[in-house]
């Protein structure tokens, strides 16, 4: 498996810090990142330490996100959406691979449901795309549970992570990283338009996970190959 250098954008939050430990757990170089550095060290301290005794494991640090994005092969936008476009602009992310698991999501009294990006026709990673060209963006990750990736069990493998994107080089890279999630390939899910469908799945999945009391995932069955 490759190592990669890593920067989680995002990566103080749940989601952020959960990839980031799944990442590192499996020999990647992690770089959380924040808005400002002193609030991503502190979170990539208590990685640091829940890693201890893994051996193998990569080496988890804090930085702010411009400073996170510097050196990496892989760039994965872990954020809220509401200030998601303006946060992207500001990164430098030309030439790297991105992988967003952005989810625009809402809620009111009647449970969560996926927000309408661009009148339907776009996504928060197709607005990754449009916003650095020069990039290659890719989405996956979004519907494994926070709660799942910070747990004790060494992989997720009741789960699966799928993948879409527009560039194949770009996917296998996410692809290849679900393994230090799931213990297998992710799927590749098609093109990237179709992020359109997987971010607002999540909401499903929210409300399943209300209904049931639980921290359900996505598996996809009848590939001979997986």
């Amino acid at each position: 498996m490759t190592s990669y250098r890593i920067a989680v954008i995002g990566g103080t939050g749940p989601q952020g810090k959960g990839l980031g430990y799944r990442f590192a757990r499996h020999g990647h170089t992690v770089v959380l990142g924040s808005r400002a550095a002193e609030k991503a060290v502190p979170v990539a301290e208590e990685v640091t330490t829940r890693l201890a005794g893994v051996a193998d494991a990569g080496a988890v640090t804090g930085a702010s996100n411009v400073d996170a994005c510097a050196d990496a092969d892989v760039v994965l936008l872990a954020v809220p959406y509401d200030g998601h476009d303006e946060l992207v602009a500001t990164l430098p992310l030309d030439g790297k691979v991105v992988i967003s698991c952005v989810n625009p999501l809402a809620f009111d009294k009647r449970g969560p449901h996926g927000r309408v990006v661009d009148a339907g026709e776009g996504s928060a990673a197709e607005s990754a795309q449009r916003i650095a060209p020069e990039s290659s963006v890719v989405g996956a990750f979004h519907h494994v549970s926070a709660v799942t990736l910070w747990g004790d069990h060494d992989y997720l493998d009741d789960e699966d992570v799928l993948v879409c994107g527009d560039s194949p080089e770009a996917k296998a890279v996410a692809i290849e990283l679900a393994r230090s999630v799931t213990s297998r390939d992710g799927i590749d899910a098609g093109a990237l338009r179709l992020a359109r469908q997987l971010e607002p799945l999540t909401a499903v999945l929210i409300s399943i996970n209300k209904k049931y009391k639980a921290h359900s995932g996505v598996r996809i069955s009848g590939l001979s190959t997986h």
